[in-house]
């Protein structure tokens, strides 16, 4: 997990502290948190490294089909059961299994499954024996375990089962001072994933996605990024690379709107004003994003009386207004 934040330091300190043992862990966190890398990280870092991990979607199973995909089943125990069939817990037998979204799981599973838990034992379906397992349990939910235990859709007794360790992935808008390195991160990975090279972002681009709510967290920054890396044409990926809903949200504005029977001057003004603005007062690329030289620049702002440099024109600081410049 990628970050310097002191939410996010809090969470890689417990995983390194649950890796090395057998205990039961819950992970929760918005969607997109990182719910699974984190289970994979305590299996990588554990004594299970080298057996099997399992991930399940709890809620990606239909009830009807639940138990035999957890538990396997003999041949004959069903319609079209016409071979002895291994279940999930025995695939994972040596390692971990990943229940995700286990507060979707059919009410009717869960007492099967916390016997199977506590007892390391599990009995096919059509089976008359039980089968000695050895599988450590990491499960995870994006909503409240405790407010589905009140509302009666999970047991308290499995909850405080598989609640050895805790651990609370923070959303990406608690921990906005790591998306940089994020960034970094995923812009290396998909340079060598598409043969790319990208060579960094501009300023306004990091502006952008610091200033932005994140409600996909992770994944959704993963997704603008990889979109950013496809779409960009220039060296480094700016703003314009990115979702409008990302874009949005973030400082300047990027068009404006020109009233019917504004003079040529009048829209020359407002868009030399909004392109600097845009730029936070950086003429030279302000002029490029233009089409024109710096002189050219640097003359039409001093004969529409637009601030030359820090703000200032004639040793007068200005603002801008809803109807332009005060």
């Amino acid at each position: 997990m990628i970050g310097r934040s002191l939410a996010i330091r809090r969470a890689i300190h417990l995983i390194e502290r649950a890796a090395p043992t057998s205990a039961a862990v819950i992970i929760t966190g918005e969607t997109g948190t990182g719910k699974e890398r984190a289970a994979r990280m305590i299996h990588e870092k554990s004594l299970r490294c080298n057996r099997p991990f399992v991930a399940v979607n709890c809620s990606a199973i239909p009830e009807s089909l639940i138990e035999n995909e957890m538990f396997g089943s003999e041949r004959g125990a069903f319609t079209g059961a016409d071979r002895r069939r291994e279940g999930l817990f025995e695939q994972a037998n040596g390692g971990t299994i990943f229940l995700d979204e286990v507060t979707e799981m059919p009410l009717s599973m869960q007492p099967k499954l916390l016997r199977v838990i506590e007892e390391q034992k599990v009995r096919r379906l059509g089976g008359s024996v039980e089968t000695q397992i050895d599988v450590r349990t990491i499960a995870a939910s994006n909503r409240s375990m405790l407010q589905a235990i009140r509302e009666g859709r999970f047991r308290e007794d499995l909850f405080y089962r598989l609640k050895v360790l805790l651990i609370e992935l923070p959303p990406l808008r608690d921990r906005l001072d790591d998306v940089p390195l994020l960034v970094d991160y995923f812009l290396d990975h998909f340079n060598r994933k598409m043969n790319r090279n990208v060579q960094g972002t501009e300023p306004d681009f990091l502006d952008a996605l610091t200033a932005y709510g994140w409600p996909g967290n992770i994944r959704e920054l993963r997704n603008a990024i990889e979109r950013a890396v496809i779409l960009g044409s220039s060296p480094k990926l700016s703003v314009r690379d990115l979702p409008a809903e990302v874009v949005s949200r973030h400082g300047p504005e990027t068009s404006f709107t020109i009233r019917l029977g504004s003079s040529g001057s009048e829209v020359e003004r407002e868009l030399l004003f909004r392109t600097v603005e845009y730029v936070k007062g950086n003429k030279a690329r302000a002029a490029d994003i233009l089409g024109m030289s710096r002189g050219t620049l640097y003359n039409r702002l001093r004969r529409y009386g637009l601030p030359e440099a820090n703000g200032h024109v004639n040793g007068r600081s200005y603002r801008h207004g809803r109807n332009g410049l005060t």
